[in-house]
């Protein structure tokens, strides 16, 4: 599994997502409740940015529908989202943090 540098801890600012792109893969950076974490930016029912969204509860929002997904699964609370979107291995080096997108969970 490799790992890409995303962005600096310094830039993530607590509950603001950032939308990064490694490796032509759009992803959105999160930290929250003490943790980061890393989701493809794109929502599953319809190609928006997630990005864009709120985050509270460990769950990001699609700001067109309302559809809210789990930050740590990708799976969504309810609809009009149906399918999951897939979440990346984060891992902190100093202040790097650092995301595969090679494999997906």
């Amino acid at each position: 599994m490799s790992f890409l540098r995303a962005c600096s801890l310094g830039e993530l600012a607590e509950d603001e997502p950032k939308r990064v792109e490694l490796n032509g893969v759009p992803v959105a950076i999160v930290r929250t409740e003490g943790e980061v974490f890393a989701i493809n930016d794109i929502c599953s029912h319809a190609n928006v940015s997630l990005s864009e969204g709120e985050v509270e509860d460990c769950m990001i929002e699609c700001w067109l529908h309302g559809s809210s997904f789990d930050l740590r699964s990708g799976k969504p609370s309810g609809l009009p989202a149906t399918k999951p979107v897939p979440v990346y291995p984060v891992k902190i080096e100093g202040d790097d943090v650092l995301v595969s997108v090679n494999q997906e969970s």
